[in-house]
């Protein structure tokens, strides 16, 4: 599998990366009912396969994932271990209510608990989840974390979900490493302000959800969009829901012509499209069963054509799908 530069990390990895949100089983953002061995099993898929790096979360099952994902480790022999990507910033109290903390001591406390999780002596890419404005100012969050890089609890730093005038206050303070903004063709908008402003600065991206959570999948229908169990996120999401789910499932067929040509599936596509966007590393993709990594690790190879690619603006515009900048 071809490798990428991840910024100026020194980091190469594969054009995809196993996404384990969902490993995190139900839950405020979960995805309903998970099984962990096949969770195991998607991971380990998903490493014989040639991807060489995961990303976690610690809120992702309220820990859950971080150990599912530790059990997968250390069932590999060291040499193939994926290099391991997690965050902090989202924690949960004793009534498992989940709210932000991005003060140092949290971060060093949620740090010291990822490490056990997932049985590491370090993290590869330990990045901010998500920026909390009611929080203590996003300079001395960062900070921590450039702290933990030279203390060699984690080897590199990034962020999530945040804005250009956010990414800017991180980098007076120090460099930037990873950027993880959300990118599809259903939702665009990183691809007009944030992964420019990665491109200019040397801060690797990873984006995340690139089939749009399944919706992109080239099996979604919407028989599965009414089914959806109350426990999984994405059955209050308006984007699974009328009349965006219509617009949504018609772009999924509008790719199916080119994924024919390719012999690949249709998310393999979608995927392949968001690390054609300029200023992408890679893109993170979730599992629930080794039979999915098998339908979207093509995407890490596959190169789309000109044609391809104006056939996607053609159908972005005729379904009206999604929202962000549409490319030339």
């Amino acid at each position: 599998m071809p490798a990428r530069e991840l910024g100026r990390t020194g980091l190469k990895i594969s054009a995809v990366g196993f996404g384990s949100w969902v490993t995190g089983g139900p839950g405020v953002m979960g995805w309903g009912a998970q099984s962990d061995d096949e969770s195991v099993a998607a991971l380990h898929r998903a490493v014989a396969g040639g991807v060489n790096w995961v990303d976690t979360a610690p809120v992702y099952g309220f820990g859950h994932s971080e150990e599912v994902v530790g059990r997968a480790l250390a069932a590999l022999p060291a040499a193939d271990r994926p290099l391991v990507f997690t965050k902090c910033g989202l924690v949960w109290d004793a009534n498992g209510v989940e709210y932000q903390d991005l003060t140092p001591e949290s971060i060093r406390r949620e740090c010291h608990d990822s490490l056990r999780r997932l049985g590491v002596d370090h993290i590869d890419l330990y990045q901010i989840h998500d920026p909390d404005p009611t929080g203590p100012p996003i300079e001395e969050s960062w900070g921590t974390l450039l702290e933990l890089a030279q203390e060699g609890k984690v080897r590199h730093v990034g962020v999530s979900n945040m804005d250009v005038e956010q990414l800017d206050r991180c980098q007076a303070v120090g460099h930037v490493d990873t950027l993880q903004p959300p990118l599809s063709l259903v939702k665009r908008d990183a691809a007009g302000d944030v992964i420019p402003w990665s491109a200019r600065n040397g801060t690797g991206v990873i984006v995340y959800s690139p089939m749009s959570a399944g919706l992109l999948s080239g099996t979604f229908t919407a028989q599965r969009a009414a089914a959806l169990p109350e426990d999984d996120w994405r059955s209050r999401n308006a984007e699974f829901r009328p009349p965006a789910l219509e617009r949504n499932l018609a772009l999924q067929e509008a790719l199916r012509p080119i994924a024919d040509r390719h012999g690949v599936t249709v998310g393999a596509v979608a995927i392949a499209w968001t690390t054609s966007v300029h200023g992408v590393s890679a893109a993170i993709v979730g599992a629930r069963t080794a039979s999915q990594v098998d339908g979207w690790l093509p995407a890490a190879t596959l190169e789309l054509t000109a044609d391809d690619l104006d056939e996607v603006v053609t159908a972005l515009r005729a379904t009206g799908a999604g929202r962000g900048p549409i490319p030339a």
